[in-house]
């Protein structure tokens, strides 16, 4: 068995759809996030932060690997949603204060 002792935990969840960072939250505050993608906003992920964890509730993607993939809490852990473009990244760094921190 392999023990990683060096991995830092998470401070924010970052999120980006098609290659482009969209929406970064503080890993410390619960909330429940609707995500939608697609040219007409037509596809739909659940993102819930949680007691310093962060995990996709629900997808309507065909196959749902992202809603089985384990809550992410350490920085580079990530969450991927292929059909949808969707990346869930767990980060070091804060909110860039550039983002819409609302959705």
């Amino acid at each position: 068995m392999l023990w990683r002792f060096n991995r830092a935990e998470g401070v924010s969840v970052a999120v980006n759809i098609d290659g482009v960072q969209t929406a970064v939250y503080p890993l410390a505050e619960d909330r429940e996030v609707v995500i939608t993608t697609g040219d007409n906003d037509e596809h739909r992920n659940v993102l819930v932060i949680e007691d310093g964890k962060a995990y996709i509730k629900e997808a309507d993607c065909p196959d749902e690997i992202c809603v089985q993939t384990r809550a992410a809490a350490y920085v580079g852990e990530t969450i991927v949603c292929l059909p949808h473009k969707l990346v869930i990244e767990i980060t070091a760094a804060g909110a860039d204060p550039d983002l819409d921190m609302t959705v």
